[in-house]
């Protein structure tokens, strides 16, 4: 069985949006570079700060392990379908979740948590999405039904709707707005 055009459509979004940040139609070491400038910029965190070096080397390690797990023809970049053949393998399989995904799935919510006390709330979570180009109503709309109508969002909540938006087929499943969009 083939990856559904719901949740293809899911994959690309993410692909597009926060990963192939240089729009080349790959995703390579260039974007994650630009995604760490990003990140950096958006929270003040300067260069040579420990926090900087911090985001360097976490994003670095995220890129170096989806390199290695999607990158099947070793050419050095994540096509649309390495990218979604690596996903639908996890969908099929979440207890085969990978030491990068994990760490990209906690540095999303670390990332949204500026306050560090545990949980994303609303302005926390549009900001952050707002700065991927997202229109930022359109996250807090996000942000409502990904919460479920609750005000925060803990990290173990993080986890599970991380794990349903890779997996979700029902449009109305709640992790299928973790990255601040409300329809695919």
């Amino acid at each position: 069985m083939s990856i559904s055009d719901f949740r293809k459509k899911k994959l690309l979004f993410l692909f597009n949006v926060f990963f192939d940040v240089n729009q080349s139609g790959e995703i390579d070491v260039k974007d994650f570079e630009l995604a760490i400038e990003r990140v950096c910029q958006l929270r003040g965190w300067a260069e040579n700060t420990p926090k900087n070096k911090e985001i360097h080397a976490v994003m670095l390690e995220i890129w170096e392990g989806l390199r290695s797990k999607a990158d099947k023809d070793n050419d050095g970049q994540v096509s649309v379908d390495e990218w979604c053949n690596m996903w639908d393998a996890y969908a099929k399989d979440p207890s085969s979740v990978m030491d990068w995904q994990t760490k990209y799935m906690n540095f999303m919510f670390d990332l949204e948590d500026a306050s560090t006390d545990g949980s994303i709330d609303v302005d926390e979570f549009a900001l952050v999405c707002s700065s991927y180009g997202l229109d930022k109503s359109e996250c807090q709309d996000a942000f409502k039904k990904m919460s479920q109508g609750k005000s925060e969002v803990t990290r173990d909540q993080f986890a599970a709707l991380w794990k349903e938006y890779f997996a979700a087929e029902d449009v109305n499943a709640p992790g299928n707005f973790i990255f601040g969009k409300t329809a695919f």
